[in-house]
C-alpha cells in the first residue's frame, strides 16, 4: 500500500521548504524588476524560454527514469541492483548534458539573431550553456532521493542554491551598468551557472555518503539498460517536441505584440508582466501540491508493483478532492486581492488587472499538476506527454494567429483554452487508469 506516513513527512518537508524558496524567489523576482525593469524581465524571459528548451534535451528524461527505475527496484526489494541502476542514469545524463553544452555553445548567435530576434541575447545564452552538463546530473541524483524517500537532502542543495544564486546575481548585477539589459542579463545568467554548479558539487557529495555503505552486484538480468531507455528516451523525444513548441511560442509573444502595434521594449514589457510578474504570484501557493506532484510518483509505482490497486483509486480520488478545495480558495483570495498585490507586491496597477483576469484560472492549473504526478506514477508517461505536446501545438498555432489581432486580451484567452484543454484530457485519463469517478 501507499506509505502514507512517509508521503506526509516528506510533502510537509518539500512544502515548508518550498515555501521559503518561493518566498525568497518572490521577494527576489520584486527586487530583479526593479533593478532591471519590465523590458528587461521580458529579454530574461526570452533567454530563459531557449535555456528550458536546451534543459529538456540536456535531462532528457532521465530525472523521471531514475526515479522510476529506483522505485521500481526497491519495490520489487532488490535495493542491491539500485548502484547498477544509477550508473546506468549517470552515463545517460552525461552523454546529453555535454551535447546540450556544445550545441549552445556552438549556435548561440544563429539563436539569438534568427530566432529569438534579439541580439542582446547572444552573451546570456553562450553563458547559461555552461550549466547543462551539471543540471542533468544533478537531476540523476534528484530522481534517485525522491525513489528513496529522502527528500530532504535534494531540498536542503536546492535550498542552498537558492541562496546562493541571489547572492551570486546580486553581485554580478552590482558591476553591471544600471540601464543595460543586456549585460544586465548576462549577470543574472552567470550568477545562475555559479549556482548550479555549487547545486551539482553538493549534490553530488550526499549521493557517494548515502551509496557508500550500499553493497552492488551484478544486474545483468535485471535488463536495467533497455528498461531505463525504455522509460527515458520516448519521454524525451515527447519533451523535445513540447519544449520546442513552448518556445516558440513565448519567442513568438513579443513578435504577435509588435504585429498589434505595440513597440518592441513595450511588446517585451508586456510580455515580462504576464511572464515574469503575474504567473510567479499565481504559483506560489501551489507548493504543497507541487510537493505531493513530485512526491507522489514513487508512492504509486511501488503500489503499483505490489498490485495495490484499490489502494491507488483511494489515494488518487482523496488527492484530487483535496487540491480542488484548496486552489479553489486560493483563486477566490488572488480575485478578491489582485491589485493590492500588484501594487503592494510590483507597484504594478497592470500586475493586478491580470492577476484577477487569470484567478479563476487556479482549480485547473493546481489540480492538473496533482493529475499529472499521478499518471507519471502510473506509468502514464507517454499519456502525459501527448497532452502536453498537444497543448504546446495549439499554443503556438493561437498564439500565430491570435496575438496579431487581438494582442494582450488575446494572449490571455490562450492560456485558458490551453490550460483548461490540458486538464481535462488528464483527468479523464486519469479516471480509466484508476477507476475513479470524477464526478460521484
Amino acid at each position: 500500500m501507499v506509505n502514507k506516513k512517509r508521503l506526509i513527512m516528506n510533502t510537509a518537508l518539500l512544502t515548508g521548504s518550498s515555501l521559503a524558496m518561493s518566498l525568497i524567489s518572490m521577494a527576489f523576482q520584486v527586487w530583479l524588476a526593479g533593478r532591471i525593469g519590465s523590458a528587461g524581465i521580458g529579454l530574461y524571459q526570452l533567454v530563459l524560454s531557449v535555456f528550458f528548451l536546451c534543459t529538456t534535451f540536456a535531462i532528457s528524461g532521465i530525472r523521471f527514469a531514475a526515479t522510476r527505475l529506483v522505485s521500481e527496484e526497491l519495490g520489487h526489494e532488490r535495493s542491491w541492483s539500485v548502484a547498477a541502476a544509477m550508473r546506468r542514469c549517470f552515463a545517460y545524463s552525461l552523454f546529453f548534458g555535454l551535447s546540450a553544452m556544445a550545441i549552445l555553445r556552438s549556435f548561440a548567435e544563429p539563436i539569438g539573431f534568427l530566432w529569438i530576434g534579439d541580439a542582446r541575447t547572444v552573451r546570456s545564452l553562450r553563458l547559461i550553456a555552461f550549466s547543462m552538463p551539471f543540471l542533468s546530473l544533478s537531476s540523476v541524483m534528484s530522481g534517485y532521493f525522491t525513489a528513496c524517500g529522502r527528500v530532504w537532502k535534494p531540498t536542503l542543495v536546492h535550498f542552498c542554491e537558492q541562496l546562493l544564486t541571489i547572492g551570486f546575481v546580486a553581485f554580478f548585477l552590482m558591476h553591471s551598468p544600471t540601464g543595460d539589459i543586456e549585460k544586465n542579463c548576462s549577470a543574472v545568467m552567470l550568477g545562475n551557472v555559479c549556482g548550479d554548479v555549487i547545486s551539482f558539487v553538493c549534490m553530488l557529495s550526499f549521493y557517494l555518503a548515502d551509496r557508500h555503505s550500499a553493497r552492488d552486484y551484478s544486474a545483468q538480468k535485471l535488463k536495467l539498460t533497455s528498461r531505463m531507455l525504455k522509460v527515458a528516451l520516448p519521454l524525451a523525444v515527447s519533451a523535445y517536441a513540447r519544449s520546442a513548441l513552448s518556445t516558440l511560442e513565448h519567442l513568438l509573444v513579443p513578435r504577435g505584440l509588435k504585429a498589434a502595434g505595440f513597440s518592441a521594449d513595450r511588446a517585451l514589457s508586456g510580455y515580462g508582466v504576464i511572464q515574469g510578474m503575474v504567473l510567479p504570484i499565481l504559483s506560489f501557493p501551489a507548493c504543497i501540491l507541487m510537493a505531493l506532484a513530485e512526491l507522489i510518483i514513487p508512492e504509486l509505482t511501488e503500489a503499483q508493483v505490489r498490485g495495490n490497486s484499490g489502494d491507488i483509486s483511494r489515494t488518487v480520488s482523496s488527492l484530487i478532492k483535496k487540491g480542488l478545495g484548496y486552489s479553489t480558495a486560493v483563486a477566490l483570495l488572488i480575485f478578491v486581492f489582485a491589485d493590492k498585490l500588484g501594487v503592494r507586491i510590483y507597484s504594478s496597477p497592470e500586475a493586478g488587472d491580470y492577476l484577477r483576469l487569470l484567478a479563476p484560472l487556479i482549480p485547473i492549473m493546481y489540480t492538473d499538476m496533482i493529475a499529472d504526478g499521478c499518471l507519471k506514477g502510473l506509468g502514464q508517461q507517454l499519456w502525459c506527454m501527448g497532452i502536453n505536446l498537444l497543448d504546446a501545438m495549439l499554443g503556438v498555432l493561437l498564439v500565430w494567429q491570435i496575438l496579431p489581432l487581438f494582442a494582450l486580451k488575446g494572449y490571455i484567452c490562450i492560456i485558458y483554452f490551453n490550460e483548461c484543454l490540458n486538464f481535462a484530457l488528464s483527468l479523464l485519463r486519469l479516471s480509466r487508469v484508476t477507476k475513479i469517478r470524477i464526478i460521484s
